[in-house]
Formats: structure tokens, sequence, C-alpha cells
């Protein structure tokens, strides 16, 4: 990958990293939850997800699945799905009532939150359409793909653990203020409430990437 070319993606992985979606909030409600350290191990999930989203795109497998309807509405009903349980789980654990001090009503393990992450980009079906119809644009015949595909990796990840690490910092600053039970019943029916909608407008995506 030539310089221009990747000054170009480079630019390119700010927009996707700063867009508004499923990583971000959870970004800032595992920061507001756990600290921006524990909230560390989420965001190395949700890196985990976006490699495999980019290499599923870059190898051609998200074209298949793009050009599959039945392929495509497993991936985006699972993501879904997934997205509105963890939100429904979150919101009921803010109904459970806590102690202050407590940092959830049912914390998560550091296994799952890895899990949660991960799985939580992997199965966005906006991850993959975005991928492939970005992907492309900077690929140049001739050159080895997987090089190609290395180089977009580190700088999309690298981009990536900067701006959710920023989210869940963002969160974690109101951390102090946020540990009497209300208010921690509060903030996890926030963002359990916004996990929802974000997976509930999954059920709304397209191959084409237009809404319904």
């Amino acid at each position: 990958m030539d310089w221009h070319t990747w000054l170009a993606f480079f630019a390119a992985s700010w927009i996707i990293a700063l867009s508004p979606g499923s990583g971000a909030v959870l970004s800032m409600s595992h920061g507001l939850s756990y600290g921006v350290r524990g909230a560390g191990v989420t965001i190395l999930g949700l890196e985990l997800g976006l490699l495999f989203i980019l290499v599923v795109a870059g190898a051609g497998v998200g074209s298949l699945l793009i050009a599959s309807e039945l392929a495509f509405n497993v991936v985006k009903v699972l993501g879904a799905c997934y997205l509105i349980w963890i939100g429904w789980s979150q919101w009921r654990a803010g109904a459970a009532g806590q102690l202050a001090g407590d940092l959830a009503a049912a914390p998560m393990s550091r296994r799952r939150r890895l899990f949660t992450g991960a799985l939580t980009n992997a199965t966005n079906p906006k991850g993959i359409l975005f991928m492939v119809a970005v992907l492309p644009q900077f690929m140049r015949d001739g050159r080895p793909l997987w090089q190609q595909l290395a180089v977009m990796a580190a700088t999309l990840v690298a981009v990536d653990l900067v701006v959710m690490n920023g989210y869940a910092a963002a969160a974690g600053a109101l951390r102090r203020w946020m540990q009497s039970a209300g208010a921690m019943r509060a903030q996890n029916r926030v963002f359990g409430s916004l996990l929802m909608a974000v997976g509930a407008g999954l059920f709304f995506v397209r191959r084409g990437g237009q809404g319904a």
C-alpha cells in the first residue's frame, strides 16, 4: 500500500471508528460500570470482532454474504437478537437494585466481557456491509492481498482502540458520581435501552445498505 492510499484509509478509519454504533455504546457502558481498565477487556473483544469482519470482507466472504439473502439475514438476525439480549440483561440489572459502591447488579467476568465485545462486532451486518464497500477502494492489483489486509487491519484496530478507549474514559470520568443505587440503575437502563435500540435497528438493514 503506497503512502497516499494509506493516508486515505487512515482518514476513513477515523470516520468508521467515530461513527456511533453498538461498539461505542458498549465501551461507554462498560467504562461507566467497570472503569477504563475493566472496559479494556471489552474493547479487546471489540477489536477481535473488527478483525474478523475485516478478514471476512477482505477474503471475499463478505461479498458472498451480501449476495446470499438467506446468509445475510441469518447474520443480521443473530446480531440484532444478541444486542437486544445484552441490552435487556443490562436493563434488568438496573431494576434488580444495588448497594452503593457496587459496580453492577450482576458483574460480568473478564471472559464474558471479551466474548461480548467480540460477538458484538462480529455479528454486526452494518460492519460487514461497510467493509465490503470500503476495502476494495483501497486495494491495489499486483500486490499481495494479505499484506494489504495486514496494513489495513493494523491501522483500523489502532484507530479504533484510541476511539473506544476514549469513549470508555469519557464515561469512566463520570463513575464517581454514579455510585449510588439509583444512579447505577439509571445508567444500566439508559445503556440497556440504547443497546436494544441499536439491535432493533439492525432488523431494518438491507443487503444494499439502505434502511427499510
